[in-house]
């Protein structure tokens, strides 16, 4: 069993435990890491692999959302409406993929986060079909809050754990070498026979049919959905600060970085209540300036001696 995957099972365990052995805090702070884990190992096949970056995660997780919850209201099955609501992110994310995957750089990064903008404007408009700026309810589970509080860990879980066998078979096949050869040199990938259209669309449509899996998810665990929440720019953001702090184009470093993410957010955000935002972004930025490969490609050692360098002098 190689690094990644015993990892990967040492905090797929202990986020799966947590019902057992501590309180709904603690659940629903599993339940968060296993969300963002997701989201971030998404974003990791089209940043990471493929080196293109995407803002466009809240058009997806909103657009699940909304996809789910509306389905749901409609008397479908809970399950059915979350898959119903993947397989239309995924058709979305195609057709958007073809569209704004044509340009490159900071235009495809600004193209990206037009989507989120326009997405959330229809939602907040189509009052007769979303709710519009009052937002929708979804039908809260039964059961009561613990056994409610479980099934989304478990749910969420599973999400993260499809997510991350995906993140396996890309990083050892055919399809993850040609996307890691356009993150290189696309020019290069498209003359020695990569279809590079093609593997841009398929990373794009994977790193949104999870997004809009926990969307769907989301929804109907917090019972309520608004446009400005579904479609949050500060979300769009996270994610990728997540993959860039564990390290982008690893198979684990997503998780690492959403990990870490999570606790610090949550640490700040107990202790500076008023200025948890501002703190918690000069953290960020520090930890990325000063691992600017992420916490998986630090070398240790160099920086131990370094370390021990300036301890003895």
């Amino acid at each position: 069993m190689n690094k990644p995957i015993a990892a990967f099972l040492v905090v797929f365990i202990s986020l799966a435990a947590m019902p057992f052995i501590a309180d709904n805090y603690f659940v629903k702070l599993a339940t968060f890491i296993a969300m963002y884990s997701a989201l971030a190992l998404s974003w990791n096949f089209i940043g990471g692999f493929t080196g293109y970056p995407s803002f466009a995660t809240a058009a997806f997780i909103g657009l699940g959302s909304y996809a789910g919850a509306i389905l749901q209201n409609a008397g479908i099955n809970l399950i059915a409406s979350w898959i119903l609501a993947s397989i239309i992110t995924i058709i979305f994310a195609g057709f958007l993929g073809f569209a704004i995957l044509r340009v490159k750089g900071h235009y495809f990064a600004v193209g990206s986060i037009a989507v989120v903008e326009l997405l959330r404007l229809i939602a907040s408009s189509w009052s007769s079909f979303t709710g519009g700026g009052d937002g929708l309810n979804v039908k809260i589970m039964e059961g009561g809050p613990d056994y409610a509080g479980r099934v989304f860990l478990y749910s969420m879980l599973s999400v993260m754990l499809l997510a991350f066998l995906t993140t396996l078979w890309v990083n050892r096949s055919k399809f993850g070498f040609g996307l890691k050869a356009i993150k290189q040199n696309e020019d290069a990938a498209d003359m020695v026979g990569i279809n590079v259209t093609i593997y841009k669309i398929a990373a794009f449509c994977l790193s949104a049919v999870f997004c809009g899996t926990v969307g769907a998810i989301y929804a109907s665990w917090i019972g309520y959905i608004a446009p400005v929440d579904a479609f949050s720019i500060i979300t769009t953001l996270k994610v990728p600060v997540m993959v860039l702090l564990g390290g982008e184009g690893t198979v684990f470093g997503p998780i690492l970085g959403a990990l870490v993410f999570v606790i610090l957010e949550e640490s700040v955000w107990a202790h500076f209540l008023e200025a948890n935002q501002a703190i918690l972004g000069m953290i960020i930025v520090i930890l990325i300036f000063f691992l600017p490969g992420g916490i998986l490609k630090v070398d240790y050692r160099k920086l131990i001696a370094k370390i021990q360098g300036v301890k003895s002098a």
